[in-house]
């Protein structure tokens, strides 16, 4: 049974300036949605239509196939009559599991993802990410036990990862991995690609933002003009951003040592884990990415944020992609193009 947006929370904003006239058509009125149900973390659509009932139509296809992707790439739960990304890992070491394509077409993304960054964005790394997953959780449950995983175990689990025990039958659309303790965590992809897949199908001129992963679909119909994104300053409040941008189809993903973390013993950890190390990545605050492909904005803000700033904007500039890094002191370095997209 659908789930409607509207139960969770809708927010009709007329706000300054909110009316629009689309070219050759009549008056458009901005409205937003935000939803709760998805990739654990807040969704909100942001778009024109010329009666609220138009709006919470094209939001709730939004969220519904949004709600499609998030159920087969979820490595957490259940869900009568569908095979996800659980069921694979659930399954690790036995037959073959059948699924749906859109599975299938996203590990092969990652695949290529995974040989783009050097091994950077690896998604075959949840047996190490399990155990520090549950570390955190712990240290937030318990701060004054926090601790950090055991070295050796995860030394132990880094044994069991790798693309090698991903075996992709793509004519019968079905995963297997061939080693029973590995597992797949698809947390620095999923997100990203999904929204970009939905995004693809969906009306010109919506912005979007699922966890702080922002997609537009085009300019809005003022004017054809830009949206303007805030980039997070990563100590400061939700309205405090290091830049805004303008963006018109185009994604900006950000990750950094601020968004999930624990503390142990007066030290920050953070849950961005370089496969090299086993640990969290150490060179930057915070790495901003934009590009046209939220997927991939996605994969490249991880791989960046654990690369030197030289390989990471090598990487960037393979990709058509620009990006922003915050260093420990506060320091803001760019590629080449960044400071073209920036407002403020």
């Amino acid at each position: 049974m659908k789930q409607r947006v509207w139960a969770l929370a809708l927010a009709a904003l007329l706000l300054s300036g909110c009316a629009a006239q689309a070219p050759s058509g009549p008056e458009l009125r901005r409205y937003e949605a935000s939803f709760l149900t998805l990739f654990d973390t807040v969704t909100t659509i942001v778009g024109y239509a010329e009666t609220e009932e138009d709006f919470q139509s094209t939001a709730q296809a939004f969220h519904d196939e949004l709600l499609e992707y998030h159920q087969l790439f979820d490595i957490y739960h259940d869900y009568a009559g569908l095979n996800n990304l659980k069921t694979i890992n659930d399954r690790a070491g036995g037959d073959p599991v059948e699924v749906d394509r859109r599975v299938v077409d996203l590990l092969l993304f990652c695949r290529e993802l995974e040989t783009l960054t050097g091994g950077k964005v690896d998604v075959t790394m949840g047996s190490v990410l399990s155990l520090w997953h549950e570390a955190r959780s712990a240290g937030a449950d318990d701060p004054a036990h926090a601790a950090l995983p055991d070295r050796a175990a995860l030394e132990e689990a880094a044994g069991h990862t790798g693309f090698s025990l991903l075996e992709i039958d793509q004519d019968a659309s079905t995963v297997r991995l061939a080693d029973p303790l590995a597992r797949l965590d698809v947390g620095a992809v999923a997100k990203g690609y999904a929204v970009e897949r939905v995004c693809r199908a969906a009306p010109a001129g919506l912005l979007v933002s699922v966890g702080g992963n922002v997609r537009s679909t085009g300019p809005k119909p003022e004017g054809n003009a830009p949206w303007v994104v805030g980039v997070q300053q990563p100590d400061g409040g939700k309205q405090d951003y290091l830049h805004t941008l303008y963006v018109s189809n185009a994604s900006v993903v950000s990750s950094g040592d601020y968004q999930r973390y624990y503390t142990v013993d007066g030290v920050r950890y953070h849950h961005i884990i370089d496969p090299e190390t086993l640990s969290p990545g150490t060179l930057w605050r915070a790495v901003t990415v934009v590009c046209p492909d939220s997927g991939l904005a996605d994969g490249l803000s991880t791989a960046l944020f654990l690369l030197p700033r030289d390989e990471g904007a090598a990487l960037a500039r393979r990709c058509g992609a620009q990006a922003m890094w915050v260093a420990g002191g506060g320091e803001l370095l760019y590629t080449d193009g960044f400071l073209d997209l920036v407002r403020t």
